[in-house]
């Protein structure tokens, strides 16, 4: 099987990285410091090159051009909402809206619009059979009400698609204008400097997303292209942060020598690199699951398993590795550490899928020695 880039996505992966170029630690906190909380220039370039679009059209691009570009995005730490605010939520139009509803598409490609999927409730891990919010049909509208949180790029999304319990029962999926009456937002900035909101609704008007049936099965599959997108960005920054870690090794003296000339700092950096390689292949593997039609959330479980221990002990021995200064605002390891920490704890934690894999234990044949 070749595992190597195609001409097309390797010239979508330098692209990426020479627009975010530009994001060194000083100019990325200032950006994440003011609203809102990205460069809107950056995102008009995203859209311009058709970043703000992919996977919307599955004949054009798929989840392998989103994994190249959102690995770029996590080697710098861009706070551009691109999956949040973009990817995730158009999918969901793409693949269950009508053909009036997926015309909003092309103004979100075009970088006019931000989406945001509002599912998670407080006290959901990722579910999609547990959501609390109700809609209740009144004549031909349908009037929903609930709490939403995190909402990620809720704080300023133009139209949310939000899940809701259905009267007969599933789960549907309904579009809602932001500026909709009985919509409150309440924005806040995650501890990773990335914007979210609580969105409570009361009695907020929304248009079905498609038919108003059940909509678990593309809830479901939501789930799983985010989840794949973030352990794609999630490699990006294990990347750079080991890249940052063996370069102080290379440079940092201390007692006359550098520090990649004790032999126990090496083997701590070496074993971070393995765990770089397993995450890689991980990611690697849950986009070509989706690529081949194949939205497997056990898969996905085992991607975002994966993921979250190769962060966590990336993060840790970075940090470790630097001392001090791997704390400090204007260094950027702590911001690495940071992102992938959110990543882990974003749809489900690491201890949240396993407990996927355990429930789907009894799918799996007894091997017999």
């Amino acid at each position: 099987m070749d595992f190597q880039l195609s001409d097309e996505q390797v010239l979508l992966r330098d692209t990426t990285r020479s627009m975010l170029s530009g994001y060194d630690t000083e100019t990325r906190n200032k950006v994440v410091d003011t609203d809102p909380g990205y460069n809107p220039q950056v995102w008009k370039q995203l859209a311009d090159t058709g970043i703000l679009g992919l996977g919307f059209d599955p004949q054009e691009s798929g989840p392998l051009e989103i994994m190249v570009v959102l690995t770029e995005i996590g080697r710098r730490v861009a706070p551009e909402p691109v999956v949040h605010g973009a990817l995730g939520p158009g999918a969901l139009i793409a693949e269950r809206g009508d053909a009036e509803q997926r015309k909003l598409l092309d103004a979100v490609a075009e970088g006019d619009q931000i989406l945001a999927f509002a599912h998670t409730e407080p006290g959901m891990r990722g579910e999609t059979d547990k959501v609390t919010t109700t809609a209740v049909q009144q004549g031909d509208s349908w009037l929903l009400s609930g709490r939403k949180n995190p909402v990620l790029a809720g704080d300023r999304a133009d139209t949310l698609v939000v899940s809701a319990a259905l009267p007969d029962g599933g789960t549907g999926l309904f579009l809602i204008d932001g500026s909709a009456d009985g919509l409150t937002r309440r924005p806040y900035r995650t501890f990773d400097g990335r914007r979210g909101a609580q969105i409570d609704l009361d009695k907020t008007a929304g248009t079905p997303l498609g038919e108003s049936t059940d909509a678990t099965g593309a809830i479901e599959h939501a789930i799983i292209r985010i989840t794949s997108a973030l352990c794609a960005e999630a490699v990006g920054a294990m990347e750079e942060a080991l890249r940052l870690t063996t370069e102080y090794l290379k440079t940092r003296k201390q007692f006359g020598v550098t520090l990649n000339t004790f032999q126990t700092l090496t083997q701590r950096a070496a074993d971070m690199y393995v765990s770089l390689e397993l995450a890689r292949s991980m990611s690697l593997y849950a986009a070509m699951s989706i690529s081949d039609g194949n939205l497997d959330s056990v898969i996905a479980a085992r991607a975002k398993l994966q993921i979250g221990r190769s962060g966590r002990h990336i993060a840790q021995e970075a940090i470790q590795l630097h001392g001090g200064i791997g704390m400090t605002w204007e260094y950027p390891v702590g911001h690495y550490a940071a992102r992938l920490t959110a990543i882990e704890h974003t749809l489900g934690s690491s201890q949240d899928q396993l407990h996927v894999l355990m429930d789907n234990l009894d799918s799996y044949d007894l091997a017999k020695l």
